[in-house]
């Protein structure tokens, strides 16, 4: 069995599952939902009639360029959790109508939901593959029916578990919005860090609201933070590499030093409920921005995004200028400040020498 299991590629571990797939699942929903949603934005805010009429119908839903795009978001992230475990391309395809059942299926949790019955149904598939002389119809009969059906018993339940976890959180924020600020911040900041996602935890949770709002600033520390106390050695490459690319690069340095993770942590234990307590700041766009900080920018944009919709919806009457102070001090002014002070400080005491910062870039 271990030998044909190794001959169908198929590993269970915690690195392909929880990390691979995970942050496959992560660019799916970005392809998608995000970029669907920046498009839309764009589209109302500048008055671009290509990106804010219907350029076709359904039933009698109408559809811009970014309404279909975040409506494929199911397909995306199972098609792209198959790639990452290496399915075979009939698998690979005959996931995408696995993607769409179980994100309908799975309702506000339904990046969870995706998630686990994605890997179920190409590893199944990836059993079956290539073992008949029929390989074109049993593959995706066997990947599609496995898949829909797992989608059809767990994927509510998971949806439901997933998007009550994400509520709590959001509910606690709301009533402890200074201790619940520090939580989420600072194990968001630090999930963004680690070689997970934190963009596909915010998702499959739904994280949005104050919480989502104090997850940003957690990651804005950290991408921010690690960017500005690394400037001596990795200049302005690491700078860009680091405040919009992803803070995960100094994941081998930490690593070897873990006290070098500690100033931008500081940071986001201080950022988030400055966030939730003073600016009251909310992220209530596409859930998968909360967990982006500066990457792209993606987590500013969720945050202006949210404020449209809640124009729209009469929420909120305007976006004011302490709103926009609120965003920029959160985001970079105290990530770059506060972790180059306590990043100092770290150089002085030797609990941070030359070069444990640096990136080969």
């Amino acid at each position: 069995m271990k030998e044909f299991l190794k001959k169908k590629n198929i590993i269970f571990s915690a690195k392909r599952y929880g990390i691979d797939a995970l942050g496959a699942m992560a660019q799916g929903l970005f392809c998608t939902l995000l970029i669907g949603t920046i498009l839309n934005t764009l589209g109302t805010q500048f008055h671009i009639g290509f990106l804010a009429n219907p350029i076709c119908q359904v039933g009698e839903t109408g559809y811009t360029i970014g309404g279909l795009a975040s409506a494929m978001v199911g397909p995306a992230m199972a098609a792209a959790i198959g790639y990452a475990l290496q399915a075979p391309p009939l698998v690979l395809f005959s996931l995408i109508p696995v993607g769409y059942a179980t994100n309908i299926l799975g309702g506000a949790g339904g990046p969870l939901a995706v998630l686990v019955v994605a890997i179920v149904a190409s590893e199944f598939g990836k059993l079956v593959s290539k073992e008949t002389k029929i390989d074109i119809i049993v593959t995706p009969i066997v990947t599609i029916l496995v898949g829909c059906g797992l989608a059809y018993l767990v994927a509510s339940p998971i949806g439901k578990a997933a998007s009550a976890v994400g509520q709590v959180i959001m509910w606690a924020t709301e009533l402890q919005p200074f201790l619940m600020g520090i939580l989420v911040s600072v194990i968001v900041g630090i999930a963004l860090t680690l070689p997970i996602s934190s963009a596909a935890i915010c998702a499959a949770l739904s994280l949005t609201g104050l919480a989502g709002g104090a997850a940003v600033a957690g990651c804005c520390a950290q991408m921010i933070g690690f960017a500005v106390m690394s400037f001596k050695e990795n200049k302005v490459g690491g700078l860009v590499a680091q405040g919009i690319g992803t803070s995960m690069l100094q994941m081998g340095n930490i690593v070897k030093n873990p006290k070098i993770w500690i100033p931008p942590t500081l940071t986001s234990a201080i950022t988030g409920p400055v966030a939730t307590c003073i600016f009251k700041m909310r992220m209530d766009g596409a859930a998968v921005s909360s967990g982006m900080g500066t990457c792209g920018l993606v987590g500013q944009i969720g945050v202006y995004t949210g404020w449209v919709n809640d124009i729209a919806e009469g929420t909120k009457a305007a976006i004011t200028a302490f709103d926009w102070i609120g965003l920029v001090l959160i985001c970079f002014v105290l990530p770059a400040v506060l972790t180059w002070i306590f990043g100092e400080f770290f150089r002085k005491k030797g609990w941070i020498k030359e070069n444990d910062l640096k990136l080969d870039l």
